[in-house]
């Protein structure tokens, strides 16, 4: 459990410190603090070789039980402290003959918590004698005991803080629970120790506040249908707020709008209603495209009746047979279709091309029947002229009578 961290009920995301801490011990402290020990148990040895091992070895002990003390509250008072409790415990339990080893154990507390650690992401601010030093950046480095005081360590990197806008009325009066995400970072450490007293929590209020009066001045469609907009308002507002503060506000996100039930139920009704609303509108633009390709059409069909009633025929046989069922109509459209004149001009039609086949074909065979009647009445003509030229006489006549003679 940290001591020097406690949880902010009304801000999420937002630790404020209990103890403020003087300087941090850190691994290569208490490295530095056993080399220190190491040294005062052979210099006890060499001043006072009859000594008893195991008051050596408690001593010890309780050396590092009070530097892992000073590890968990680093603070100047806590570790003066500590040095006072370990000169009283060697002087009432253990004797004079310890003092070398107490000395050398409170030198190396001392100067194992000067030792100062810093990572590549933290920047510390460091104060002497209550008055501002400088900042130091990471690496190692070593502060005066009991004169220097690292103010805070602040770390430089991009930080993530959420917050809420809860019960905020728009400008329409319609109560929202807004939640948001804001991303900033410091840029100078040395305004924000100085300026603010503490810079998370007074960024964290300001976006709160910055935010619900950016709801104020908004309708609830506005704040749906334009987050960015909001967001960018937001970080406007803060980034020139917490400036002054060594603050920079990167940007500001909202993540989610919560809006009463019923107002809700009403929205998507509304909603629904006006998709409605343009599908009628489409229907009623398509029928008046359908309307004009009619005009057109009727243009068409207007010197051409029988296509008229050969597309009204189209459109009663198209019918019966999508649906696959009878269609009944009415004997007036019947008759205005006038089915007999159109399928007996069909029929005619039919009729026509089959008499123009059977012409055809019967022309073809008569001329080759011609052909044969010329040539019989050319032998026949021929036949008549021999007949004439023969001689006619009794004895042609009689031709019995010349065998008998």
């Amino acid at each position: 459990m940290d001591l020097f961290q406690k949880k902010i009920e009304r801000i999420k995301n937002v630790q404020r410190q209990l103890f403020s801490k003087d300087f941090n011990y850190n691994a290569v402290s208490f490295l530095v603090f056993g080399f220190f020990i190491a040294a005062g148990v052979v210099l006890q040895l060499n001043q006072t070789p009859a000594a008893d091992i195991e008051d050596i070895y408690m001593t010890a002990g309780g050396m590092l039980v009070a530097a892992a003390f000073v590890a968990g509250i680093p603070m100047w008072i806590v570790l003066v402290q500590m040095i006072i409790v370990i000169w009283i415990v060697i002087m009432a339990f253990i004797g004079p003959e310890f003092y070398p080893f107490a000395a050398v154990g409170s030198a190396g507390l001392l100067f194992s918590a000067s030792i100062q650690l810093v990572y590549q992401w933290d920047k510390v601010v460091i104060l002497r004698v209550g008055r501002f030093r400088k900042v130091h950046g990471p690496g190692l480095f070593f502060i005066l005991p009991l004169l220097d005081r690292v103010a805070s360590v602040i770390d430089t990197r991009i930080r993530a803080t959420d917050f809420t806008a809860e019960k905020t009325l728009t400008k329409d009066t319609v109560p929202v629970h807004v939640d948001a995400l804001a991303f900033w970072m410091i840029w100078d450490a040395r305004q924000a120790v100085l300026e603010v007293e503490n810079y998370m929590e007074a960024v964290t209020l300001s976006a709160q506040t910055a935010l619900r009066d950016s709801i104020g001045r908004h309708a609830l469609e506005d704040l749906l249908s334009e987050r960015d907009e909001l967001g960018k308002e937001i970080q406007r507002i803060l980034d020139a707020k917490t400036n002054p503060w060594g603050v920079t506000v990167l940007s500001i996100e909202i993540t989610d709008i919560i809006i009463p039930k019923e107002l809700e139920n009403a929205m998507s009704k509304q909603a629904q209603a006006e998709r409605e609303r343009k599908s009628r509108v489409i229907l009623g633009d398509a029928e008046v495209e359908i309307a004009e390709k009619f005009e057109k059409a009727a243009e068409k069909y207007r010197d051409n009746p029988v296509a008229l009633q050969l597309r009204a025929m189209n459109m009663v046989y198209e019918g019966i047979r999508n649906n696959s069922n009878l269609m009944l109509l009415p004997s007036s459209a019947l008759d205005n279709m006038n089915l007999g004149a159109v399928m007996g001009t069909a029929a005619y039609n039919k009729t026509m091309q089959y008499d123009q086949k059977t012409s055809a074909a019967g022309s073809s065979a008569g001329q080759s029947n011609a052909g044969g009647s010329a040539a019989a009445s050319d032998s026949e003509d021929s036949a008549a002229e021999n007949e004439k030229k023969r001689p006619k006489g009794p004895l042609h006549k009689n031709g019995g009578s010349h065998d008998k003679d």
